[in-house]
């Protein structure tokens, strides 16, 4: 089986979240690190983990920033590191598969399914290393992770969703170690 490094110039972990139940809010996690054991011949030998540091969580807005990595959402100062590991990997046609595999996002561990699409593995022209990209999807509740911090609403709505779709687009280098 092929063994792929993450690589963090090209990696990223997104997320679309409701916000005052008018409209979606996104974000993304810049620091990503891991390894896939992937061959396209033998999808469902394959196996991942990734770890995202919590703290590099980006909105734009660095206020939502600073409150996102505070106790009341990611607590990042007790849990540094969001962490994915598969479990169960199955095909789903044509460059497609799904992973099942635990989520462990403030020390609560859930089991999710990711929806993951690949690339074929490409040479890069400038250094010759080998390269394949995976783009994931799930969706997820946030509460189920203890991110429970909210303000309820006039309406009778809340200031932030529970449902949270989650993207992690990749690329991850061939490595001969």
């Amino acid at each position: 089986m092929a063994k792929w490094i993450i690589d963090p110039d090209h990696s990223v972990a997104a997320f679309v979240i409701r916000h005052m139940m008018v409209a979606d809010v996104r974000g993304q996690f810049n620091k990503l690190s891991g390894v896939v054991h992937f061959d396209p011949s033998n999808i469902t030998g394959s196996s991942v983990e990734v770890t995202i540091d919590a703290a590099g969580i980006y909105t734009g807005i660095q206020k939502r920033d600073n409150h996102l990595r505070s106790a009341d959402f990611f607590d990042v100062a007790n849990h540094p590191r969001i962490i994915f590991k598969s479990g169960k990997v199955e095909t789903a046609g044509a460059k497609h598969f799904t992973i099942v595999g635990n989520l462990t996002i403030r020390g609560i561990t859930k089991t999710i399914t990711l929806d993951v699409e690949y690339s074929e593995p490409e040479k890069s022209p400038y250094d010759g290393e080998t390269t394949i990209g995976f783009a994931a999807t799930t969706k997820t509740n946030r509460e189920d992770f203890g991110l429970m911090w909210n303000v309820p609403l006039e309406s009778g709505g809340v200031l932030v969703g529970k449902a949270v779709q989650i993207f992690i687009d990749m690329e991850a280098d061939l490595t001969t170690a």
